[in-house]
Parts: C-alpha cells; sequence; structure tokens
C-alpha cells in the first residue's frame, strides 16, 4: 500500500505548521504507523525540533530536489521510534533561483516521493505509512513542489485576528495546482491552532472557519500551550517533553481524527 502524502501548508509564518509536522507525526507512530517528515523549510526548524544537530545535516531536501540524490541518502532516524526525517537547511533558502531554468521545476519532490516508493519494497528500504511535508511560510517554490507531490494539504489555521487574511491566496493557488500539476490534490483538514479559551476572539474565529470550511474543520482544536513552545528548544516533540499538557493531548486526538478521515476515504 502506498504512503498517504500530506502537505503542512499555510503561507502565513507562525500558525503551527512545524509544531503540527512533529507532534501529527509523533502521534500516529505512537499507535503504531511508520511516518516519514520532509523538512522542506530553510529554517530547519522540524529537523531541530527533532533533535537533529545541524552538523549532522550532510544531505537535506535542498540535495534530493536541486541534485535529484536518492531520498533515502538524506532520511535520518529520530528519538520517537517509527518516525523518521529528511533534514532541511538553510541552502533550501536558494531553490527558487536554482531550478529557475527548469520548465517542470515543480515536480522535483514528487518525482523524488515517487521513486522512493517504487524502490523500497525491491531494496528493502522503509516503507513509510505517511509522509508529511512541512512547508515554509510562503507559496514559494518549495510550496508548489510541496503541493505538487501531496495527495492531501493539512491547513493549520490560528484562532487569532485576521486568520482568514491570505487564506483565499492559498486556495487559488490550490486551484492553479490541481489545474494543472495536480489535478487530485485534496484538502484533508483544517487545524484550528493557538486556541485560548479565555479569549472570545478565538471562539470568534473558529465560527468563522467553520462556517467558510465546514466539516473540512477538524473537531481537535490545538490550544495555545507554553509546553508545546518550550519543547523545541530541547529537540523533543511536545508528545515526549510533556505527554499530559493539553497540547500533547490534543495532537493525540488530531491523530485519532486524521485516522478516521483516511479509513473514511478509503472504505
Amino acid at each position: 500500500m502506498r504512503p498517504r502524502i500530506f502537505a503542512v501548508v499555510n503561507q502565513k509564518g507562525g500558525v503551527g505548521k512545524t509544531t503540527t509536522s512533529i507532534n501529527l507525526g509523533t502521534a500516529l507512530a505512537a499507535v503504531g504507523r511508520r511516518v516519514l517528515i520532509v523538512d522542506f523549510d530553510a529554517q530547519g526548524n522540524a529537523s531541530t525540533g527533532l533533535g537533529i544537530e545541524r552538523t549532522d545535516r550532510a544531505t537535506t531536501s535542498y540535495d534530493i530536489v536541486v541534485d535529484r540524490l536518492p531520498l533515502e541518502q538524506a532520511v535520518l532516524s529520530t528519538i520517537v521510534p517509527r518516525l523518521d526525517i529528511v533534514p532541511g537547511d538553510e541552502n533550501l533558502s536558494g531553490v527558487e533561483t536554482e531550478l529557475a531554468a527548469d520548465p517542470h521545476r515543480s515536480y522535483r519532490l514528487r518525482e523524488a516521493l515517487h521513486n522512493y516508493i517504487d524502490r523500497a519494497e525491491e531494496q528493502g528500504l522503509p516503507r513509510y505509512d505517511y509522509i508529511l511535508i512541512d512547508c515554509p511560510p510562503s507559496l514559494s517554490a518549495l510550496t508548489m513542489n510541496a503541493m505538487t507531490a501531496a495527495d492531501a494539504l493539512l491547513v493549520p489555521l490560528q484562532c487569532e485576528f485576521l486568520a482568514l487574511e491570505g487564506l483565499s491566496q492559498l486556495l487559488r493557488t490550490v486551484d492553479v495546482v490541481r489545474q494543472g500539476l495536480n489535478p487530485n490534490l485534496e484538502i484533508q483538514g483544517v487545524v484550528l491552532t493557538m486556541y485560548d479559551r479565555r479569549n472570545n476572539l478565538s471562539d470568534q474565529v473558529a465560527d468563522e472557519v467553520r462556517a467558510f470550511f465546514g466539516n473540512k474543520v477538524y473537531n481537535t482544536v490545538i490550544p495555545r500551550n507554553v509546553r508545546l513552545s518550550e519543547a523545541p528548544s530541547f529537540g523533543k516533540p511536545a508528545l515526549l517533553y510533556d505527554y499530559r499538557c493539553p497540547g500533547s493531548e490534543a495532537y493525540i486526538r488530531l491523530a485519532s481524527e486524521v485516522l478516521q478521515r483516511e479509513k473514511a476515504r478509503a472504505a
């Protein structure tokens, strides 16, 4: 069975893309799924948040899409059993320039992932159930590559003022990708992040998003939580740093919802 590929995407920064990639990946691994995270952001925060030192990132997602190295050359294991990562680094900031002359530049990541999937069984490589692509905060060549490679999008959306501002641009980009690059791209779900129950605005934003997206919005809401913010500085997902904190519990519930949606889709 081929893995499902999700791009974790929103062109706004600070909405919880990396936090969601790390902790959803950890929660899926905790219930027995084999997961690969592709760190596709020049900041490399997903790699740092999973304890991957910069000195250990000899081969990164940059090398996969620019130099077309086999994906397995970049895969590193993490402190989480069944969770691997293709690390990212600052070289990714140059991808736009490096690939400018290639008319097929948006297919580079898809080719890398599909080639790996096709080789995995015959070469005894790890076979993943889910691949999560942690995208940069922009609608750049990297994000277009991720959308072209993905089966579906997972969109973190913060419960703050103007949360929906800019989302129309993301949806227009999704339409462009569907029309030419990836006709089967779907939105798996929208996850509300940074929810503060003490703030009436959070409820207003949540209601507005649910009115706009309907059942695409997950029931699980990720709270604003200090432990979620602290965990990356210790090189751990929150589920390992403090599995009883509200943020960790929320990501466990989110993983359950994702699996339920996937089961319904496959039925």
